[in-house]
Parts: C-alpha cells; structure tokens; sequence
C-alpha cells in the first residue's frame, strides 16, 4: 500500500527491478554459448549489452543481450543468411532447448520461463574505434531487418544514458525503465533500444525529473510526434526506427494513444484526488501499479 504518488511510483520501480537470480540463470549458460560461437564462427569477444548491462531492464520482460564478435569472412553479406547459421550451429549444441529463435538482429535462445531467462545473441562484426559526443567508442556491424548490416555502438549508448542519468540525479534509468514496463505490460511493438534513446533524448532538455509527470511527458511526445524515426544521438546508428514493421507501428501508435490518454487524467488528478490519479496510472500499467 502506497499512501502518496511518490511512494506509488517508488514501491513500483523497486518491483520492476530484475532480480539477480533471473540474471544468473542466463549467464549461467554463457560461456557454452561463447564456446559453440567459437567453434563455428571464430568468435573472438563476447559481451553483454541491452537493458541488463545498462541497468534499465524490467523484471521477468527484459532479455540478457551479447554482442558475439566474428571475423567478416566467418558471416555472409545477407545477414539473415547469417542469422539462420548462428541459429543452425546454437540448436545442435542445445538440442534440448525449444524454442531458438531467429529474432532480428539477434538470435534468442529460451532457458527458462520469462524473457529475462533468454540469452540474446547479436552476431557482429567490428569497425574499430569511433568519436563519438561520449568519447572514442567501438563500432560493431549488426544484422538489419532487410537481410544488411547496420551500425551500432553498445557502450557509447550506454555511456550517453549514464551521462544524462548522473545530471538529472540518477532518475533517468528509473524512468526509461517505467516507460519500457508500459511497453511490456501492454504488449506494445515498440523496440525497447527506441524507447531507451527517445526518453534520454527527451530528458536533455529536462533539469529534474517527477516520474509521474515525466512518464506523461514521454507518452505525450510519442503520441503527438507519431513515433517517427530517431537520429541516433551518438551518430552511430543513424536513424532508430520505433517498429520493426509498418503493421506493428499501427498497433503501437493505438496503444501510444490510449497510453497517453490515461497519463494525462492521472496527472490531472495528481493533486485534487489522489485515489483518481491511482487508478488511472493503474490502468496504464494494466492493473500492476501499487495500490493506495
């Protein structure tokens, strides 16, 4: 029980941290995954990025990602093609395991029952070292969704959100982590990297942040900018689609909208009736926010 919004949002964000038992069980199985990508591909560095090694990830939803580092002459110049290999070479080694999965640009292996519990494996290659606005920064060539390569750089993202976080007094994570939880609550197909670009972007221009009048703010600008595409900010990667299909972008502007719609009438309630403002950020996080 929460007696004020603050102390809502607070109970949740402590809920919504992955426990270090979900971690463990993935990285549990990672050096036998490192030695099959050896074996077959000549990977030579193996390391982990995404939610879990940017500390935004969302307990039970967000899965553990590797970036596995291959020589160019062990992957074809159709990524899928090589996507499909990795995917071939990681079944035969756990041929027990059901479910291993081609999920661009990685390829997802399920060791347990949540999401968190599946091992996410981007192949790659590396450009060597780049400039960057958070300083010189490895490039790495992933799979795109149209059978290319693409660019991305793990750590320099990971750096311009520890930056931005340290400026606005450690709640940045704690914010983007909210807005992924909408995301998975509700089952909305919007990239998980986009949201975590998008908010920091958001968040520059911003000297304190107010979870509940932030997590609007986000939602709002989603809504009235109709989840275009992001200029990379680290000029890396480009621009950052929000979905992977045209199909999955109309069902996640629906959802952007509905989302929007309860966050505006929490916030309006925020101070002339508190039990209101419950209620309605109850219904954005599909009946998982704290009671009152």
């Amino acid at each position: 029980m929460a007696k004020t919004l603050d102390q809502g949002f607070e109970t949740f964000l402590g809920w919504l941290i992955p426990l270090t038992s979900e971690h463990d069980k993935v990285k549990s199985h990672k050096d036998s995954v490192k030695a099959c990508l050896e074996k077959n591909f000549e990977c030579y560095d193996f390391f982990e990025t995404g939610s879990f090694g940017n500390s935004t990830g969302v307990r039970h939803y967000s899965d553990t990602d590797y970036f596995a580092v291959i020589p160019s002459k062990k992957l074809h110049e159709d990524s899928s093609y090589s996507l499909r290999k990795v995917k071939e070479a990681l079944q035969e080694t756990f041929w027990r395991t059901e479910g291993i999965v081609v999920n661009t640009p990685a390829v997802n292996i399920p060791f347990g029952t949540y999401a968190s519990e599946t091992l996410e494996v981007t192949p790659c290659t590396f450009n060597g070292l780049v400039d960057t606005p958070v300083g010189s920064k490895g490039s790495y060539d992933i799979p795109n969704y149209e059978g290319g390569w693409m660019k991305s750089s793990p750590r320099a993202h990971n750096a311009y959100v520890k930056r931005e976080d340290e400026r606005l007094g450690y709640k940045l994570k704690p914010l983007i982590r909210l807005i992924k939880a909408w995301k998975f609550y509700n089952n909305v197909p919007i990239s998980s990297f986009y949201l975590e670009l998008r908010t920091t972007k958001y968040a520059e221009g911003e000297s304190s942040i107010v979870y509940d009048i932030d997590v609007k703010s986000v939602l709002k600008m989603l809504y009235e900018r109709e989840l275009p595409s992001i200029q990379d900010p680290m000029g890396i990667s480009g621009y950052v689609k929000a979905c992977s299909t045209d199909a999955k972008r109309e069902i996640a502007l629906s959802k952007v909208k509905t989302g929007y719609t309860r966050t505006e009438k929490a916030v309006e309630k925020r101070e002339s009736n508190v039990d209101d403002a419950f209620y309605w950020w109850n219904l954005f996080y599909n009946d998982k926010f704290p009671n009152r």
